[in-house]
């Protein structure tokens, strides 16, 4: 008896296949038969849609935030190295006129 090949749906594949039934108001028997798919499955795929559907919504302005506390960060430190390399430098230069090779 051959195996069965289990086909892979992409997540742009399933999300069609979910507004098929959620807003074409097909039936989920009709969609399940035309892409050969078990209602279970289906019921899944419906399960964890609506499950992460809350995501889509999200304020992504949290995030940017966080990016932006990143980047502040990174300026501070770029600021405390550039200082340190300005003392470092003023001591070099100082060092040198003393002792007359400047």
């Amino acid at each position: 008896m051959p195996r069965r090949k289990y086909r892979q749906f992409t997540a742009d594949q399933k999300v069609a296949i979910l507004r098929e039934h959620l807003l074409e108001k097909k039936p989920i028997s009709e969609v399940c038969a035309r892409h050969d798919l078990q209602p279970s499955v289906f019921y899944d795929w419906q399960r964890k849609f609506f499950e992460n559907g809350p995501a889509a919504f999200q304020d992504h302005n949290g995030r940017e935030k966080t990016l932006q506390a990143k980047v502040d960060a990174l300026q501070k430190k770029l600021d405390q190295k550039d200082r340190v390399i300005a003392a470092v430098t003023e001591e070099f230069v100082r060092v040198k006129k003393e002792l007359g090779e400047f």
